[in-house]
């Protein structure tokens, strides 16, 4: 009972002591910490301001200005949707003026309009400020990079990106991908390369578009050998 006792007051001891620690630190620092807590609040309060009354309505204003130029990339109408039409502005102009506050998506229709007209080096701009947390369409990205690079002749780099794209999308996508990786392969030379995609066509995803024709290609790779 007795060790129990000594224990229990050494504890009582121990606690006292560290509130006196606590009060005497409040006691020198109070003003700071004072000051701390109100910079903060002002901080959390001065974001949620800005947030309310000049990022969000950028924000609207953005998405409502491309509304029209997103109307025209919707019908194909790829000149119109980058360029606009005189009376409304094209993705390349809501780009210029509000950047990322129109959304990524503006980012990827500029690039699919500038592949559509052939100016790749162009869409690979556009492309390379994309993001997306959506894997499908990060293989899209890739895959329109894949374009990009193969306008350009830079099949090296093409190759590159179909077959990152193919390994992002891991789904019926991937056959167009990996197609258009073997292509590229073939293009370089490289007929082993070439034809694994294409036999990866044939394997994994043997109810697409792509796996119809898909033996054409591996026996004019094996007939060459």
């Amino acid at each position: 009972m007795a060790n129990n006792q000594n224990i229990q007051e050494e504890n009582n001891q121990a606690v006292s002591q560290a509130v006196s620690s606590v009060e005497v630190f409040l006691k020198e620092n109070g003003k700071t910490l004072t000051t701390i807590v109100t910079v903060i609040v002002l901080a959390v309060a001065a974001i949620m301001l800005l947030s309310k009354f000049v990022f969000k309505p950028a924000k609207e204003a953005a998405m409502a200005a491309a509304a029209p130029a997103e109307a025209y990339f919707q019908q194909a109408n790829f000149e119109q949707a980058l360029n606009g039409d005189g009376n409304v502005p094209g993705l390349a102009d809501i780009i210029s003026e509000y950047g990322k506050k129109a959304g990524n998506g503006v980012f990827f229709e500029a690039a699919a309009c500038q592949l559509q007209l052939k100016n790749y080096s162009e869409a690979l701009n556009y492309l390379k400020s994309y993001k997306s947390k959506d894997k499908i369409m990060k293989a899209r990205a890739l895959c329109c990079m894949g374009d990009a690079y193969a306008g350009l002749d830079n099949n090296a780099a093409a190759l590159k990106s179909y077959k990152a794209a193919a390994a992002m999308a891991d789904n019926d996508f991937a056959a167009n991908y990996l197609l258009k990786a073997g292509i590229a392969a073939e293009d370089l030379g490289n007929t082993a390369e070439a034809l694994a995609c294409y036999k990866q066509i044939k394997v994994k995803y043997p109810n697409t578009i792509e796996a119809v024709d898909i033996d054409k290609y591996i026996s004019r790779i094996n007939s060459a050998k």
